[in-house]
C-alpha cells in the first residue's frame, strides 16, 4: 500500500535537517531529480554565509526547489538556472510558492552563462556540479560571476576513499580541494564529507521506492548497498573568490 503523508513524515523527519522537515516530503519527491535536494541544500547552507537580499546563482537547480528553499529560509534572491528543465515549468512552481519577486528561472548551459561578471554574492550547486565542473579550467570561468570575496559552494556525490577512477565523476573532498585551489581562482574554506551522507542517501531512496511501490533494488540502492557505507557519500565544498 502507498505510504500516507504522515508515514512519510515519520520516516523522513530528521533532527539534523530541521528546516527541510517543514516541507512536504511528497512534494520534494515529486520534484527531486536525485537524493533529497533540500537536505543537501540545508547542509551546504550550514557552512555558507547566506543573508537576506543576497543574489545567489543556483546552478543546475533542476526543478528549482533548492532555489525555493534558499529563498524562503534565508531570504536570498535566487537565479534558478538549469539546462534540462524549461524555465516556464520552474516559473510555475516558483509562483505557486509566492516567490515571483525572489526566484528567477533561467535556461542556460553551464559553459555559456548569461550573467554579468561579479553579479552574484554567492554561487551554489546542489548535486549537479560534477556534471560540468570536473574540467580543470571550468572553475576559472564559473568564478567570474561572483563578486570579489564571494562564496562558491557545492554538494556532490563523493567518496571517503578516492577511487582510481569513477565514470560518474564522483570525487572526495581532498580531490575537489586540489582541483579548485589549482585554478588560483578561489581559496577553499570547507572540504568535507557530509555526516550521515550515505545513510541519508539510502534512506531517501528506500522510503521513496516503498512510497511509490517501486522495486526495493531499483535506482541507486544496489550501488549503495554494495558500498555498505564504506566510501560513498556527499562531498561538501565551500570556497571564497580570490578575485580583487
Amino acid at each position: 500500500m502507498p505510504m500516507t503523508d504522515d508515514e512519510l513524515r515519520e520516516r523522513l523527519t530528521l533532527a539534523r535537517y530541521p528546516r527541510s522537515s517543514a516541507y512536504p516530503h511528497r512534494w520534494v519527491y515529486e520534484h527531486a531529480m536525485g537524493p533529497n535536494p533540500l537536505w543537501l541544500a540545508e547542509a551546504l547552507a550550514e557552512v555558507m554565509a547566506l543573508e537576506p537580499g543576497m543574489r545567489v546563482l543556483d546552478m543546475g537547480c533542476g526543478k528549482a526547489i533548492t532555489s525555493i528553499f534558499l529563498a524562503k529560509e534565508f531570504g536570498v534572491k535566487a537565479w534558478a538556472t538549469d539546462l534540462w528543465i524549461k524555465p516556464t515549468d520552474n516559473w510555475q512552481r516558483i509562483r505557486e510558492q509566492g516567490l515571483h519577486d525572489q526566484v528567477f528561472p533561467i535556461y542556460a548551459e553551464a559553459h555559456d552563462l548569461p550573467f554579468a561578471e561579479g553579479f552574484f554574492d554567492a554561487l551554489v550547486s546542489i548535486d549537479s556540479y560534477h556534471y560540468f565542473g570536473t574540467d580543470e579550467l571550468y572553475l576559472s570561468y564559473y568564478a567570474r560571476f561572483v563578486r570579489p570575496g564571494g562564496q562558491i559552494g557545492i554538494v556532490v556525490p563523493g567518496h571517503r576513499v578516492e577511487p582510481e577512477s569513477d565514470p560518474a565523476g564522483f570525487h572526495g573532498p581532498e580531490w575537489w580541494r586540489r582541483h579548485w585551489e589549482t585554478s588560483g581562482a578561489v581559496t577553499v574554506e570547507t572540504a568535507d564529507l557530509l555526516p550521515h551522507g550515505w545513510d541519508d542517501w539510502l534512506l531517501w531512496n528506500t522510503v521513496g521506492n516503498q512510497a511509490y511501490d517501486q522495486p526495493d533494488d531499483s535506482g541507486d540502492i544496489p550501488m549503495l548497498r554494495a558500498d555498505g557505507g564504506r566510501s560513498l557519500g556527499f562531498t561538501r565544498l565551500v570556497a571564497r573568490s580570490s578575485a580583487e
